[in-house]
């Protein structure tokens, strides 16, 4: 029976045992304990980051942020438009109206022309949005500087969701660290895995302790139980922090080995006619958390579906890119501004299996697959 390629699976190393393991051993189990603690000081570390808080996912950490921001009830929030749901729900969550913002050619994410345009725009009519989340999506850094700089011109906060990028770099340092908060994941796909879980990053430690007061229930400092504010069991558990610490030890193993994925890939695939992989902006390295490619239909010969039904049919998993927030039906009555490079490279964008436990017998059966389908 052939075995199945899958798009990114976990990679697990030997120190994660180990840490979870003394977990065990010392009854911490529930969430808080010396894993957290030291898992959120070494994510510090490896980040550039001067305070953290782990808790149970990226979008957990996304929606506290959008909260420690301010950002409530009818307010207005900016946000990529090519990217995963859960950039955007935690908006919803608390009562806004996302704002979807296109991406450019170069680096796939947010236009810094046309969002320093809309907060132009916004300004004139005394309808800034609350913030910003800027989206650093498959690896790659958003161009920070111009989108920083027209954000601090008005006023206005950035989250960071750098949930798909961990270990890149943006003009020497990390994602996540620029704006106001910064956010990441440790979902079971991404390079490094805490099975679930995400922690959430900030300059300002009010901003983190206020963080891990909400996501522990908001409990009052007191001997019973009591709540002034609405709280949410958001805190990472000390097993899965374990994880975290040893995943966090191999980061730059794993990182080396998607981007090795991408070189071969493009050393195979990049000579056929139609193909295009996702640039490299010049700002920054890529993690190449996932390869990806564009086919022009007409120069290729099939299109991206072909493909993705011919690799599914050879037990390859492989996936569209992200289907634009704006294009779907639970945000289709939002604002967006432009939405055309979204669509574009939705149409003809694929993820191929990226993970950093592939062989180079996984990467090849994919190059030949993909390869049979420019000559069919």
């Amino acid at each position: 029976m052939t075995k199945p390629i899958l798009l990114s699976t976990p990679h697990m190393g030997s120190r994660e045992l180990q840490f979870v393991t003394e977990a065990f051993e010392t009854n911490w189990i529930a969430p808080i304990g010396p894993h957290v603690d030291a898992f959120e000081r070494e994510f510090c570390q490896k980040v550039g980051s001067s305070h953290a808080t782990a808790v149970t996912s990226g979008t957990a950490a996304l929606h506290l942020a959008l909260k420690l921001v301010g950002v409530g009830a009818g307010d207005d929030v900016f946000c990529s438009s090519l990217t995963f749901s859960a950039s955007a729900n935690p908006i919803v969550y608390e009562g806004a109206k996302p704002v979807f913002i296109d991406s450019d050619r170069q680096s796939w994410n947010m236009d810094a022309k046309l969002l320093e345009t809309a907060l132009e725009q916004r300004a004139r009519l005394c309808k800034l949005p609350k913030a910003v989340i800027l989206v650093h999506i498959y690896g790659q850094c958003a161009d920070i500087d111009p989108i920083l700089a027209a954000c601090e011109h008005y006023g206005v906060p950035i989250i960071e969701d750098a949930a798909e990028a961990l270990g890149a770099t943006y003009k020497g340092r990390s994602p996540g660290t620029f704006g106001k908060v910064g956010i990441f994941s440790f979902n079971g796909n991404k390079i490094i895995t805490t099975s679930g879980g995400g922690m959430l990053v900030s300059e300002d430690a009010s901003i983190t302790s206020k963080a891990k007061f909400l996501a522990t229930q908001a409990r009052d400092p007191a001997p019973h139980y009591q709540h002034s504010e609405i709280g949410y069991n958001y805190r990472m558990s000390n097993v899965l922090a374990g994880i975290g610490r040893g995943q966090l030890l191999v980061l730059n193993d794993r990182v080396a080995a998607r981007r090795r994925n991408c070189e071969v890939y493009q050393q195979a695939l990049a000579h056929l006619p139609g193909i295009e992989f996702m640039p490299e902006a010049s700002w920054g390295t890529a993690t190449r958390w996932l390869t990806c490619l564009t086919i022009a239909p007409t120069a290729f010969g099939v299109d991206r579906e072909h493909v993705r039904l011919a690799l599914a049919e050879a037990q390859i998993e492989a996936r569209p890119v992200w289907k634009p927030l704006h294009m779907q039906p639970i945000f289709q009555n939002y604002d967006r501004v432009g939405g055309e490079v979204a669509e574009d490279l939705f149409d003809r964008g694929l993820c191929l299996p990226s993970g950093s436990n592939l062989s180079d017998e996984d990467l090849h059966r994919v190059i030949d697959a993909i390869v049979k389908c420019a000559r069919s």
